[in-house]
């Protein structure tokens, strides 16, 4: 059994049918397929990864409208390879999994659902880490008169013409979306905790010319993804092995900033104090260029407070808005995890919050035939999350392929296999950008631990993973 129907959800489907395993079905809370690019409708909706990087290895586009690809066509691509493999039979939608149980009497997992309870063998959680939006904790905020809304929850009905609009927060999606509602409201303010490092895009649409090349010569279109992935694992060069490295990468990020923002009190506002790295670094052509509109104020006061039609400042300054929208990201680590029930009645969520641990950032000792994507350090700071997706797909196939030659009925990693990898994975993480670059993030835990994050290069994890090595693992027989 797989929950969720987005991209990881979709690629392992098709992975296990290319395995000759068909006896799986998906269950997906929505109507359709499509995951956080089904949620994610905001304007300006895009991907920071460069279109033929973020796409399935065994699946390429070679149409491409543009360089970075937008919301709407990423859905298409995903839709479009779902159809292709045949992936919606096995989906049943509009199904919401409330709970997840481990039975260790029967030896499967029950699932409690809104239509009901169902059981099965083995569970994969292939749900996004984008989908519980979070809010800040602002006194007032639930007197606000106007309309308000997250950037997940985007409200296509309200008119922003002419509007005075409050944007909360300076994350990846308000740097997209920013920009896109500028030129309708009358005034916009943004209110900035901390600057994020804008580096360039270099954004454009394809020409026909090059999607005919990128048809017609596969070996190109290789290569390209090839260079791509080589360039963003670079950035693995200031994570974790030295940030002297960043100064190359802060000068372009300086001069963007310098090229794009002439007001210099402005440029200080908007200028980051941590090194490259540490929290998100986002990619714009036209972020910064809108911040200095005559209709923008970027208010980098900390709110004290919301009132019924203004929002007020540490400096005393009430400024009124007509509808607030927040880009104050998401509860990256907790999506999903809290209602996972294993051995002993224990939650993912509880053995998370005590410390970040997996095995491979996919199985966890104390969760029997439990897989799941992008677990604690099994996402990279450095790649595309389809790459390491890919990587876990393989893995967990063959997973299955290895209970079923062996007549295992459960497979379980040892604990004193976690502790190694986690203690190994935390021992690399302690000099790594993300816990001493200068910032808080959510890349770090409260108590300033990784918070699951690969801490090396990703071509070592799709090693690890290319084969399921049954020697870390208690495999029990039916």
């Amino acid at each position: 059994m797989i929950i969720g129907a987005g991209f990881a959800g979709v690629g392992l489907a098709i992975r296990l049918q290319q395995a000759g395993i068909d006896d799986f079905t998906i269950l997906e809370r929505a109507d359709s397929i499509g995951g956080t690019w089904r949620e994610n409708t905001y304007p300006g909706c895009a991907c920071d990864v460069a279109s033929h990087l973020y796409s399935f290895s065994f699946a390429p586009n070679p149409d491409w409208s543009r360089a970075y690809s937008r919301q709407p066509e990423i859905l298409d691509y995903v839709r479009a390879v779902a159809t292709e493999h045949g992936v919606e039979r096995h989906v049943v939608f509009n199904t919401e999994v409330h709970e997840e149980r481990w039975d260790d009497d029967a030896r499967r997992w029950r699932l409690t659902t809104n239509r009901g309870e169902i059981t099965t063998d083995v569970l994969v959680t292939a749900t996004g880490p984008f989908g519980a939006p979070v809010l800040p904790d602002v006194p007032g905020l639930d007197r606000f008169q106007g309309p308000s809304f997250h950037s997940l929850n985007w409200d296509h009905d309200h008119d922003l013409a002419g509007e005075r609009v409050a944007v909360i927060g300076t994350g990846a999606s308000a740097v997209q979306f920013i920009p896109a509602i500028q030129p309708e409201v009358g005034r916009l303010l943004v209110f900035q905790r901390t600057p994020p490092w804008i580096l360039p895009r270099f954004d454009r649409r394809t020409s026909d010319l090059e999607r005919a090349a990128m048809r017609r010569l596969p070996l190109l279109r290789r290569a390209l993804r090839g260079a791509l992935y080589t360039m963003v694992e670079g950035l693995g060069l200031v994570i974790f092995v030295d940030q002297r490295f960043a100064r190359p990468i802060e000068a372009v990020g300086r001069w963007q900033l310098r090229r794009q923002v002439p007001d210099r009190a402005l440029r200080r506002s908007l200028t980051p104090d941590y090194t490259i790295g540490c929290k998100r670094a986002i990619l714009s052509d036209d972020y910064l260029p809108a911040l200095t509109r005559h209709n923008v104020d970027v208010v980098t006061d900390r709110i004290t407070e919301v009132r019924e039609h203004s929002v007020v400042t540490a400096d005393g300054t009430e400024h009124p808005v007509d509808t607030i929208i927040f880009g104050t990201g998401f509860d990256v680590p907790t999506r999903q995890i809290e209602h996972i029930y294993g051995r002993g009645g224990r939650t993912v969520g509880e053995v998370y919050h005590e410390r970040p641990q997996s095995y491979l950032g996919t199985v966890m000792a104390g969760f029997p035939n439990l897989f799941f994507f992008l677990g604690p350090f099994g996402a990279a700071g450095n790649q595309s999350a389809l790459f390491m997706l890919e990587s876990q797909m393989a893995y967990i196939v063959d997973a299955v392929r290895t209970m079923r030659e062996r007549g295992a009925h459960t497979v379980e990693v040892r604990p004193e296999a976690q502790e190694a990898f986690t203690a190994a994975a935390e021992e690399r993480s302690r000099d790594t950008v993300w816990l001493t670059g200068g910032c808080r993030s959510y890349y770090q835990t409260p108590d300033g631990r990784n918070a699951g994050l690969w801490p090396g290069w990703s071509l070592d994890f799709r090693r690890r993973t290319r084969r399921f090595d049954p020697g870390p693992y208690e495999l029990e027989a039916a």
